[in-house]
């Protein structure tokens, strides 16, 4: 996770190690791109870069279509879509279907279960009400690991709903190309947008913008650790 994570949040240093593979003496390299990677880092006072705030991306979100299909494609043979969808087991089958995650599980929600769509489909139900008081962040990460360990199983499809299919399920979603795809938020929103309008109530958002925000800070810090650990060590064996 680290290194995928420090990376992804890498910017400066990045661009100085893609530039230092051109280097015509290969055992510089290491030494080369640590001390670049920090001057740039010190240059920039390591800042996390700023990130949209919560009115900006409502804005984005506004823009382009709203409302349409019941389901829609955000992602490789992954769906979001409402509870019209969900009730029908038809065409969830149609759709070969493997993994459902219910955003809106519960009796005064939408009730799901392993019983309703039989032994070929996986359930997973997160009984969260949409609400900008909801706390949605404590299932961000586990929301997100089921869509990935459910992706990762040949010919599965995932299909995310909620009741209207724009705000719990949008925001799992968008978490876990967050979280697995190291996408900002801003970037996750917009490639979902690309296939369906979303629009996650205002305290989703902003759980989803704080918990970007703390991932950015966080790989910045492991970048410097990263950096400055590397450049003594590879310094002590010159």
């Amino acid at each position: 996770m680290t290194c995928t994570y420090v990376y992804a949040a890498a910017g400066p240093a990045a661009r100085c190690y893609r530039e230092s593979l051109h280097t015509s003496q290969p055992w510089q390299r290491p030494m080369e791109f640590l001390a670049r990677s920090m001057i740039s880092l010190q240059d920039s006072n390591t800042t996390v870069p700023t990130a949209p705030t919560v009115v900006e991306l409502e804005k984005v979100l506004f823009g382009g279509k709203r409302f349409g299909n019941p389901v829609d494609e955000v992602w490789p043979n992954l769906f979001i879509g409402d509870l019209s969808v969900a009730n029908d087991r038809y065409k969830i089958w149609k759709m070969g279907i493997t993994h459902i995650l219910n955003a809106a599980h519960g009796k005064t929600h939408c009730q799901g279960s392993h019983d309703f769509y039989g032994s070929n489909v996986d359930y997973y139900g997160v009984p969260a009400d949409d609400s900008p008081t909801f706390d949605l962040s404590h299932y961000f990460l586990p929301s997100a690991n089921y869509i990935k360990d459910a992706l990762s199983m040949p010919g599965a499809r995932v299909f995310v709903h909620c009741a209207v299919g724009v705000s719990r399920s949008a925001s799992l979603v968008l978490a876990y190309l967050m979280i697995h795809h190291r996408y900002t938020l801003l970037e996750a929103i917009n490639k979902v947008k690309e296939h369906r309008w979303i629009f996650p109530n205002r305290g989703f958002l902003k759980q989803l913008h704080h918990f970007s925000k703390r991932k950015t800070e966080i790989n910045y810090f492991l970048l410097n650790k990263v950096l400055k650990c590397s450049f003594f060590i590879i310094c002590a064996q010159q």
